[in-house]
C-alpha cells in the first residue's frame, strides 16, 4: 500500500518523472530509516539527481534499499555512462553502488534480462558489503531467465559471435505468446557466455524504447 507511481503524462503522450515528489518520498523513507526500493529509467534519475546537486542535496537511505535503473536515455537528459550514472546515486542516496542493480528490456518482449551481479552472498542476506560505497562493482552482465535466450549476432552475417566479441543482441522469449518469437535489436554488446555485457545503441540506430514512454518510482 505504500507503493506509488511518480510519473505525470506529458502533451506527446511520453512521461516525466515527478522530481519533487519523488525527493518529498525518498527523504521521508530516508528520516523514518525504512528500507526503499525505489525504480526507474536512466534519464528520469538524471533529471532527479541534478536536482539534488543543483540543491546540494543528500540523503542516506536505510540499510537494505535497493536502486533498480533501466538505461537509456533517448535525448530526454544529458547521458551519463552506467558507472558514472550508479555513483551519482550512491553518492547522493546513499545507496552502495553494489545494491544498484541494472535491468535490460523492451516493450516488444514479455521478458527482461537484470544484472546478475547483485546476487552476491552479501546482498542477499542483507549484510553490510566488504567493498566501500565508492568501489566501482563489477562489469554488468544481463541474462534472461530460462524461457528466453539471448544470442549476439554479428552485424554482417547475422551468425553468433564468439564469447568476448561483440555484436546485435537478438532475444528469442518463449513467454511471448501470440506474439513475434524473436526480437532482432540494433543494440550493441559483448557476449558473456550464455548472458551479455551491454554496450549501448549501434551507430545511426534509431532511438527506441519503453524508456521514452514511462518512468516508475515505487
Amino acid at each position: 500500500e505504500e507503493s506509488v507511481f511518480l510519473g505525470s503524462a506529458a502533451e506527446r503522450g511520453d512521461w516525466a518523472v515527478e522530481v519533487e515528489a519523488a525527493l518529498a518520498r525518498i527523504r521521508r523513507a530516508a528520516a523514518r530509516r525504512k528500507p526503499l526500493a525505489l525504480l526507474g529509467t536512466a534519464f528520469s534519475f538524471v533529471h532527479l539527481l541534478d536536482l539534488m546537486v543543483e540543491g546540494d542535496l543528500a540523503v542516506q537511505l536505510a540499510p537494505g534499499s535497493r536502486v533498480m535503473e533501466t538505461g537509456g536515455y533517448k535525448g530526454r537528459s544529458r547521458a551519463l555512462s552506467r558507472p558514472e550514472l550508479h555513483l551519482l546515486i550512491a553518492e547522493r542516496l546513499g545507496v552502495l553502488r553494489t545494491h544498484i542493480l541494472s535491468e535490460y528490456g523492451m516493450s516488444e518482449l514479455s521478458s527482461q534480462a537484470y544484472d546478475g551481479v547483485i546476487g552476491s552472498t552479501d546482498l542477499v542476506s542483507g549484510c553490510p558489503d566488504r567493498r566501500s560505497a565508492g568501489a566501482p562493482p563489477a562489469t554488468p552482465r544481463f541474462q534472461f531467465p530460462p524461457w528466453a535466450r539471448t544470442r549476439v549476432v554479428s552485424a554482417e552475417t547475422g551468425r553468433e559471435v564468439a564469447d568476448g566479441q561483440t555484436g546485435l543482441v537478438r532475444v528469442f522469449d518463449l513467454a511471448n505468446v501470440y506474439s513475434i518469437m524473436a526480437i532482432q535489436t540494433e543494440d550493441l554488446a559483448i557476449r558473456r557466455g550464455e548472458g551479455f555485457e551491454l554496450i549501448g545503441r549501434a551507430a545511426r540506430a534509431e532511438p527506441r524504447g519503453c524508456s521514452l514512454m514511462a518512468t516508475a518510482t515505487v
